[in-house]
């Protein structure tokens, strides 16, 4: 058996609090369930299970074929018809969501079936990322600065759904605590200011 895989341990899962990163993201293979609204609510507690659901066997099916892996941490992409509602309102009901679990290169089997996941693959390409510490309420300030402020000075434009990675477990780790990455793809529209 091969050396067990951690996908966290790719550069791309590297960011740092209080500062914008620009990196470029290959395509990946992820399991994937779409759902609207309030993630506080029970529509994504249960597309939260019904993914870890597809993707245990899934590390164990690679496992029993020679590749062993570490299940790799829970992402979401997010959108909504205006960005407000993720930078100032926090009106979450106007928010769609896609929860996502990487499904690493070195798995070589197909995903059991499970209703409303499926396999895709996310070409993300050129990103602006960053590290938020605390409470997912308090990511709207630092988006903002992303969106507004960060981006622009770059000579970026935003493109495709905003993209967060959950390293912290939200029914084990106090908000205070949690750990996440927010990504956003862009592409360069002119030089940079």
């Amino acid at each position: 058996m091969s050396a067990k895989v951690d996908p966290k341990t790719d550069d791309t899962y590297r960011a740092r609090s209080g500062a914008f990163r620009i990196l470029e993201i290959p395509a990946r293979r992820y399991l994937a369930i779409d759902g609207h609204g309030d993630p506080n609510t029970a529509p994504y507690r249960e597309a939260i299970e019904k993914i870890y659901s597809v993707a245990y066997p899934l590390k164990f099916a690679s496992k029993k074929a020679g590749q062993d892996y570490v299940v790799p941490p829970l992402e979401a992409l997010w959108s909504a018809p205006d960005w407000r509602a993720f930078t100032s309102d926090r009106d979450k009901s106007q928010w769609d969501w896609t929860l996502l679990n990487l499904v690493p290169d070195v798995v070589a089997v197909e995903p059991v079936t499970v209703e409303g996941v499926r396999l895709v693959t996310l070409d993300e390409g050129l990103c602006v990322q960053t590290l938020h510490l605390g409470p997912f309420d308090a990511e709207g300030p630092v988006l903002a600065r992303m969106h507004d402020e960060f981006i622009p000075a770059e000579g970026l434009t935003m493109t495709g759904r905003h993209h967060e990675i959950y390293f912290s477990d939200a029914r084990k780790v106090e908000p205070a605590k949690f750990r996440t990455i927010l990504r956003q793809p862009v592409h360069a529209t002119k030089e940079k200011a």
